[in-house]
């Protein structure tokens, strides 16, 4: 009797959670970066679906925007004789190169420490850090680096209330990519939230490609590298060549 209790309870959480999903929209559902690329605006917007009516507790939004995943080496500079020395390093296994969260209200009122463990939603849950050298003993500083540099480039954002909810069905916000975001898939994730606890979710992808005149310098330096180089060189022995040339004319003048 006990067992068939807790089944229906869980069949009745499972379809409360299912009575809500999430239909979403994207303003672009890819992003070009060509020679004059400077930056972009995402709308995402959407509506909740719902087949009961409306609950009583408040229900809220997390949007997230991630950039591919890449290992990242940190060190750790100490000053030692009077120079400064590199001392510790730790190689975090998996961090996105571009991480946004916007929320719909103030973050410890819309997920749970658990939820937020169980999905990696938050930043720090989404940076992968396995192990770390032996004689290293704060390693999560590391990871904790990566964090900080990255907000300060604009590469990791929190968006708190940055998320527009009307009448608990409607809702919109904006993600701002950087001028320098990494080509790839960028997974775009919304999370219907209440009471901290997660009852919806949903996932899509926005597509980040080189095009023009980048995608074939990009192109050149993975397939040609030396091709590359020897380009690179000459250009920048032109442009010397150039400024030189034309310092001479205005001298002269």
């Amino acid at each position: 009797m006990r067992a068939l209790l807790l089944s229906l309870t869980l069949w009745a959480c499972a379809a409360i959670a299912a009575a809500e999903d999430v239909v979403l929209g994207l303003s672009q559902d890819s992003v070009r970066i060509a020679t004059d690329f400077d930056g972009s605006d995402i709308l995402i917007f959407g509506a909740v679906k719902r087949e009961t009516t409306l609950p009583e507790d408040p229900l809220q939004v997390i949007v997230t925007v991630a950039g591919p995943r890449r290992p990242v080496t940190v060190r750790r500079k100490e000053r030692v004789a009077g120079i400064w020395v590199n001392t510790a390093s730790v190689e975090v296994d998996a961090a996105p190169t571009f991480y946004a969260v916007a929320t719909s209200a103030p973050w410890s009122e819309v997920i749970s420490h658990t939820e937020d463990l169980r999905h990696g939603i938050s930043i720090p849950r989404a940076i992968r850090s396995v192990g770390a050298p032996m004689d290293v003993q704060d390693s999560q500083s590391f990871s904790e680096a990566v964090i900080r540099i990255r907000k300060d480039q604009g590469a990791y954002q929190l968006l708190e209330g940055a998320v527009t909810l009307r009448e608990q069905t409607l809702f919109d916000t904006r993600v701002s990519m950087p001028a320098n975001l990494t080509e790839g898939a960028y997974p775009a994730r919304i999370f219907l939230t209440r009471n901290g606890r997660v009852v919806s979710q949903f996932e899509t992808e926005i597509d980040v490609r080189k095009v023009g005149l980048e995608r074939w310098l990009f192109t050149l330096a993975q397939e040609n590298p030396l091709i590359y180089g020897l380009m690179s060189i000459a250009i920048a022995v032109f442009a010397g060549w150039g400024a030189s040339a034309a310092f001479r004319i205005i001298r002269a003048s």
